[in-house]
């Protein structure tokens, strides 16, 4: 097992990755370096070699696909993962690992929306949805995570091999987030300096896409995560809808003593009927959430132990 492993997903990286290998060796010697091709069509996978990384290859499109082949295969007592495109600084990363190693953290994030992000950024839709998903997730699950996108982050063993990968694409940050969020994961905010990618380097984002990928992501994990909170509110919104139906049928019976439009009061009644089955679909989800939080207790408390039995081997050894 790898005291310390740097993680670095890459495509098409090659103008930026032998840089960013031999600046986080600078700062972290004793590191074991992965760089994992997504189907690069460049050099990306020859210069990593070159700077003395190991060099494994993705078939699967996409950045979560990458992540779940990383987090899957390689063992280490601290992860760094990285970006390939040398906009992050490596002066970070021995604080980053030392509060992994050291302070019992499961997860740092590498803030770059407190520093010169929106400075550095000259991109104004990604400036604004990294704004709107900051605002949504710490609404939705009430805490002041300052940057959910960031691919500078560091990790435990613990979380790495207690993390279910379920997005395929660059929504995997915010998924990692909120996971650590909804399971109280120990979460600790890093601020770091962010710079734009250098000249010739172009961004793999799709401002667009990936943003509506974020926000989908974002409804969905708040739906498994929050499951009696969602359907609440869908139930309530039904309720109102067949509230707003029924109110002129009612008027019209007490004004005639008739019911003229029965499509309407039938339609109203169904609508009222799947606003109670999703309120008690909640309710039953709710308890099962929180059953599984359960089991994912026991588990992280398996997999800790593992952890702390590989090192006192080390040790031995």
């Amino acid at each position: 097992m790898d005291k310390v492993a740097v993680l670095i997903p890459c495509y098409n990286e090659a103008l930026t990755i032998g840089k960013v290998i031999q600046d986080f060796k600078s700062q972290l010697p004793e590191a074991v370096f992965y760089v994992y091709d997504n189907n690069s069509t460049d050099d990306t996978a020859k210069i990593a070699l070159e700077h003395g990384a190991h060099v494994r290859r993705v078939p699967q499109q996409g950045k979560g696909n990458v992540i779940r082949a990383m987090f899957r295969e390689i063992q280490a007592h601290a992860y760094l993962m990285i970006d390939g495109d040398d906009t992050y600084p490596a002066e970070n990363a021995r604080s980053m690992v030392a509060a992994v190693l050291n302070d019992q953290v499961d997860m740092v994030i590498g803030d770059r929306l407190s520093s010169t992000y929106f400075n550095e950024n000259k991109r104004p839709f990604h400036n604004f949805g990294n704004r709107l998903v900051r605002g949504l997730i710490n609404y939705l699950f009430k805490n002041e995570i300052r940057d959910i996108m960031t691919g500078y982050r560091a990790f435990s063993y613990s979380f790495v091999k207690t993390f279910p990968v379920l997005s395929s694409g660059f929504e995997i940050e915010t998924e990692m987030t909120i996971h650590a969020l909804d399971k109280k994961l120990n979460i600790q905010n890093m601020i770091v300096d962010y710079r734009d990618r250098p000249d010739g380097s172009e961004s793999k984002l799709n401002t667009y896409s990936d943003g509506f990928r974020v926000l989908r992501t974002i409804a969905r994990l708040f739906k498994n995560y929050k499951p009696l909170i969602f359907f609440t509110l869908v139930a309530l919104i039904l309720a109102i809808v067949s509230l707003a139906l029924f109110v002129p049928v009612w008027d019209e019976y007490r004004m005639t003593g008739l019911v003229e439009r029965f499509p309407t009061m039938i339609i109203s009644g169904f609508v009222a009927l799947t606003s109670l089955v999703l309120l008690v679909s909640g309710i039953i989800l709710d308890v099962i959430a929180q059953q599984e939080r359960k089991q994912f207790e026991l588990q992280y408390i398996r997999v800790r132990t593992l952890e702390s039995d590989a090192q006192d081997d080390k040790h031995l050894a």
